[in-house]
């Protein structure tokens, strides 16, 4: 019998007393210890996960590199359209990637900046493309075939993910859904998923077992919704065509209400998007203006342009994927193009300082992740 979420929630609580709490809520972003960066190389000869030392300033040297144990599907300089494909889990203990090519999921022990493979396990679809955690349940959103998300239970004895009988779910949108990510709500108690090609927003409830139930879905405020993330029970939603960010409030019926529609940023195809620690920043990488917008999130869930290009990689950079360090004091951003992830310090005013860049990215590569 898998726990139910309630335990789960009374596990994580009881881990949390071991450790040092600190509330971000209104103060400046702290600086980061040493750490590390890790970017999918989702390459169909054989998948990997590229580690990069992250020194106490921000740059990064590269470490290792370690097999997924399957395959990538990586070409061109999106190839999976997807945000969360490489996610950390469990105090950053744990690391899961996706296998777009074999059709499975890997799931690593972060020991350092070594990863130890744990396990392997079918994702129940066709080319899975994100991952969700929430404590040990994981959910994983298969883009290919017919777009499904399916639920595992990691089991921390055995270092296997156990798949959840029953938790298949068949996105609303079929084959036309183009999905992009799917990711649980602060609490758990909500997941989302983003369909690219319906212009539509899937939300379930979670239930004390880990089932997924009582899907809705909702019209997207604005074109191509592609990547999210939550603030406290607000979904920060990006919109591709043209470049904008919604934000919605995500009620206890997994219901959305728009706080904030479609808010540009002048730039082009923004696509993924982070938000600070301290709730107070949100950034986007637009992809086909080669820079990084700024905004600024308020407590009601309202959202606020601070400033179009905070950040510039360089015209036909194609910067995607990002991932902020453990407290949110360096901001690092894959260059689809250049085989580079380039490092930016976020200020206390959510301004951005350029820092080293490191290269060895392959072609093709779609992830990353930091702590």
């Amino acid at each position: 019998m898998f726990s139910s979420k309630a335990l789960l929630r009374c596990l994580l609580t009881l881990g949390a007393m071991t450790v040092v709490l600190v509330t971000f809520a209104d103060v400046a972003l702290a600086d980061d210890s040493p750490g590390a960066v890790y970017v999918l190389t989702n390459q169909a000869s054989g998948n990997s996960v590229m580690a990069y030392a992250r020194r106490a300033d921000g740059t990064l040297a590269f470490s290792g590199s370690f097999s997924t144990g399957g395959t990538g599907a990586g070409t061109g300089g999106d190839p999976l359209g997807s945000q969360g494909s490489l996610v950390l889990g469990r105090w950053h203990r744990l690391l899961f990637a996706v296998n777009a090519g074999s059709n499975d999921i890997s799931v690593f022990a972060v020991e350092g900046l070594r990863l130890r493979l744990l396990d392997r396990a079918s994702s129940g679809g066709q080319m899975p493309v994100s991952i969700a955690i929430h404590d040990r349940l994981v959910y994983v959103l298969n883009a290919g075939g017919t777009p499904n998300i399916q639920g595992f239970f990691f089991k921390s004895s055995s270092g296997h993910l156990i798949h959840l009988p029953g938790s298949r779910r068949i996105l609303p949108g079929g084959a036309s859904s183009s999905p992009a990510e799917v990711a649980f709500s602060p609490d758990g108690d909500a997941l989302m998923v983003t369909e690219k090609g319906t212009n539509k927003l899937d939300t379930w409830i979670v239930n004390d077992d880990g089932f997924a139930e009582s899907g809705m879905t909702t019209d997207s405020n604005g074109a191509t919704p592609f990547g999210f993330t939550f603030v406290h029970n607000f979904a920060i939603v990006t919109e591709a065509t043209p470049s904008a960010l919604s934000s919605y409030e995500v009620d206890d019926s997994g219901e959305l209400e728009l706080v904030t529609g479609s808010l540009g940023d002048t730039q082009a195809a923004n696509c993924w998007v982070v938000v600070t620690r301290n709730h107070r920043y949100a950034y986007t990488t637009n992809t086909g203006s080669g820079t990084i917008s700024s905004y600024v999130v308020s407590k009601d869930g309202t959202l606020r342009l601070l400033n179009a290009i905070a950040g510039n990689t360089g015209a036909g950079t194609a910067p995607i994927d990002m991932a902020l360090s453990n407290n949110s004091h360096f901001l690092y951003v894959r260059e689809a193009t250049k085989g580079m992830v380039d490092g930016f310090r976020v200020e206390s005013d959510g301004s951005l300082t350029p820092i080293a860049s490191a290269s060895g990215v392959p072609a093709g590569a779609q992830g990353v992740a930091a702590h």
